[in-house]
């Protein structure tokens, strides 16, 4: 049964990022776009106190900033490589700053996080090349790579994995997802009869979404965009966390079992009732244990 602090948050937090269902696509892309034009793009890391005393940050230029956070005073053994997530349409908030760098403390990393270009001014085509190469990058250091996202950040860590495969290149050694928003087709017949109890995610704005990182209706189920369609075989170690009142609870379930098909090796933790990315929630006492399970597992 979920916490009381867990359903005070699910109340809370669709109030305080203004959740609701669009009215329109064309109204809602006009939305983003002029929000778009008033952003900052840079690392949000004057909302995590402490954060310029304990890491030093910096970016690598690979089309688009790779912001890396290198700790300060003490060893990096390895690469926490994170995909923020936020729809394809979000840019980096500081609650991926905060439990990214919280989690590489617990597994001695350092952390990178690709500030990919946004939907719908962009689409998948315009970073996923130099996403790949990055990540090939960092994978390739001493210690290696812990590849992790939530979301659409997770479903885009999936994605990169498995184009790290076709392409030959060096592999992750972890693959942590949040919450993957992992099939972009919605296909899955149980993704409506989600939309009533998601108190954060709406359908439209689901679909809408998906329209504009894939950039046409026939991109929409290939590997790049939708993941969990694509071949899952010979991935890194998987560990997939996510809550049954989530609307994209039905896309985890599809992928778990796809996972079983092709053999990849995938943990998946399934939690009653609980809301989307509860894993990154830091005061409520099921994500508490997501942070534990998570860091045992990439131990």
């Amino acid at each position: 049964m979920p916490s009381r602090r867990h359903d005070l948050l699910a109340l809370a937090i669709p109030r305080l990022r203004r959740a609701r269902e669009l009215d329109s696509e064309p109204a809602e892309r006009a939305r983003v776009e002029a929000w778009h034009r008033t952003l900052d793009r840079a690392l949000p890391t004057r909302a995590v106190p402490g954060l310029a005393r304990r890491w030093e940050v910096s970016a690598r230029d690979v089309g688009f900033p790779s912001w890396v956070l290198t700790p300060r005073g003490r060893p990096a053994t390895r690469t926490l490589y994170y995909v923020h997530g936020g729809a394809f349409m979000a840019p980096i908030d500081a609650f991926h700053v905060r439990y990214a760098t919280r989690l590489a403390d617990a597994v001695g990393a350092r952390v990178v996080m690709p500030d990919y270009p946004l939907a719908p001014e962009h689409t998948w085509k315009d970073s996923h090349d130099a996403l790949v190469d990055d990540l090939a990058h960092w994978a390739e250091q001493p210690g290696g790579a812990v590849l992790a996202g939530d979301s659409a950040g997770g479903g885009l860590a999936l994605a990169l994995a498995i184009a790290a495969r076709e392409r030959g290149l060096a592999a992750a050694t972890h693959l942590v997802l949040h919450a993957p928003w992992v099939d972009l087709t919605t296909s899955t017949p149980e993704t409506r009869d989600a939309a009533a109890s998601d108190p954060w995610l709406f359908l439209g704005k689901l679909e809408a979404y998906a329209a504009w990182w894939a950039g046409t209706a026939d991109d929409l189920d290939r590997p790049e965009v939708s993941p969990a369609l694509a071949d899952l075989a010979g991935l890194p170690r998987g560990l997939v966390l996510y809550g049954t009142r989530d609307l994209l609870h039905p896309g985890c379930r599809l992928l778990v079992r796809r996972a079983a098909e092709a053999g990849w090796d995938l943990t998946a933790v399934e939690e009653p009732g609980l809301i989307h990315v509860y894993g990154l929630l830091p005061l409520v006492p099921e994500g508490a244990r997501a942070f534990r399970q998570v860091v045992e597992f990439v131990r």
